[in-house]
């Protein structure tokens, strides 16, 4: 090998590594592995505004789920501790749920398993890990499912009626705000004979999916009480995007509804995002989210501010789904693009999104699916690590940092940018100090390398 060749082999290994590293600076999540309760699988469902986490995972041997709640060492931090939150006497149960406080709605086998009931954990004190498991009966009939809970407490989900006769949405409503016993209330259907709630906001809103009249079809709903938090209401079709089916997924404070389904003939089922015409309104317009490339997609979550999160099919000939951000600003966004291309996670699907822009689900990680929670990553000058650098940051620096200078100019030089869900969008430029993206860089490199062997030949 002569003198030119090895400085060409260097330089382009030295391209490579600067494109790789240069792609992990570009992430815009870290990823957290939020493991298992011993066995090879677990699923992230909810997750709350300080960053605790819902799901269910495989206990020891895989011999079979339990609701597990993690619970970050700090505030929206990306490393915590884990906790098995048990069953209601039977074998298995699901966290799907979680609020503000920490309470969390699922379902559970009880003693013997001779049923699936909802439940409400109440941690003993607002965010902790310890607490009681309370089981929230029925409408009359065998089970019953939790699916989504509010602030006050108020639970969602579906249950079978009296004799079994068919399953229908429920609104559960503690006695005092966030209590462990109250009632049972039946939403009804859209006319048909079945309907499931999926989520409830603060105001006491459902969305969820009923049978229509006849029951020819599936269609999502929105059920808005009479009054706020009430009991008594009306339940209102969303319709679809042009297709027989559409299912309700979850519900924001503003009454956006996230879910999926059936395009005009059928075609597929695509997420969707349905906005009120006026905040909290009963008629509105259903958006189509489209795919990242695949046949299908399915929303599952809706942010504050509009962003929803789910899973997409990637190509028209595999159902293999990744995970999903979609922003009005950006679209629809592969997660797995957003992230260290060299973490080793593949992410399939997202289940929820906070206000601090972090997001759950599962997804990929040696051989093994597991919950994971995404943290987006901080940029310099984003002193309340809420994803955008703006006069809020400006604030925090000068309170608690303002003899730094340099915090000064990282906040003045990347003002106006955002990475991420926590405030600009999806995919955004972490910062525009001048950093040239890896193709360029390895471009640039060749034509040093160019320039070196030519250097080379005329000496």
């Amino acid at each position: 090998m002569t003198k030119y060749q090895s400085v060409y082999r260097i330089i382009v290994l030295s391209a490579l590594a600067l494109s790789v590293t240069a792609a992990a600076q570009a992430a815009s999540y870290t990823v957290t592995d939020l493991g298992t309760l011993g066995g090879t699988e677990s699923f992230g469902s909810g997750l709350n505004a300080s960053g605790q986490v819902a799901g269910a995972s495989y206990t020891t041997g895989d011999a079979a789920f339990h609701t597990f709640l993690w619970t970050p060492t700090t505030p929206n931090g990306a490393s915590g501790t884990k906790t098995d939150l048990g069953t209601l006497g039977g074998t298995e149960s699901f966290g799907n749920g979680l609020n503000a406080s920490g309470q969390v709605t699922g379902e559970s086998s009880t003693t013997g398993d001779a049923a699936d009931h909802a439940f409400l954990w109440k941690p003993t004190t607002p965010g902790g890990s310890s607490g009681t498991m309370y089981n929230l009966l029925t409408l009359g009939g065998t089970n019953s499912y939790g699916y989504g809970l509010n602030a006050a407490g108020q639970v969602t989900g579906a249950s079978d009626t009296t004799g079994d006769a068919t399953t229908h949405a429920f609104l559960w409503k503690p006695t005092t705000p966030n209590g462990t016993s109250g009632t049972m209330h039946d939403l009804g259907t859209l006319g048909g004979t079945e309907s499931n709630g999926s989520a409830i906001n603060a105001s006491g809103q459902v969305s969820g999916s009923s049978l229509t009249t006849a029951d020819a079809a599936y269609h999502a709903f929105l059920w808005k009480p009479t009054t706020p938090n009430g009991t008594s209401g009306a339940m209102h079709d969303l319709l679809t995007l042009g297709g027989t089916d559409s299912f309700g997924g979850s519900i924001n404070a503003s009454g956006q509804v996230a879910g999926f389904s059936n395009t005009t003939g059928d075609a597929a089922y695509h997420a969707y995002l349905w906005t009120p015409t006026v905040p909290n309104g009963t008629s509105g317009t259903m958006l189509d989210l489209a795919t990242l490339g695949g046949l299908n997609s399915y929303s599952y979550n809706v942010g504050a501010g509009g962003q929803v999160v789910g899973a997409s099919e990637i190509q028209i000939t595999s159902d293999h789904t990744h995970a999903f951000l979609y922003t009005s600003g950006s679209g629809m966004v592969d997660l797995n693009t957003l992230i260290d291309p060299l973490s080793g996670w593949e992410l399939s699907d997202a289940a929820d999104i906070n206000d601090a822009g972090q997001i759950t689900g599962q997804g990929l990680i040696g051989g093994e699916y597991h919950a994971y929670l995404l943290t987006p990553a901080t940029m310099p000058g984003d002193f309340n690590h809420d994803g955008t650098v703006d006069a809020a940051d400006y604030v925090v620096w000068r309170k608690t940092d303002s003899g730094n200078s340099q915090g000064y100019t990282e906040w003045r030089e990347n003002f106006g940018e955002g990475m991420g869900a926590g405030g600009g969008s999806a995919g955004a430029s972490p910062s525009q100090t001048g950093v040239p993206e890896p193709a360029t860089l390895v471009l640039l490199i060749f034509a040093a390398t160019g320039w070196c062997l030519r250097r080379g030949r005329a000496a």
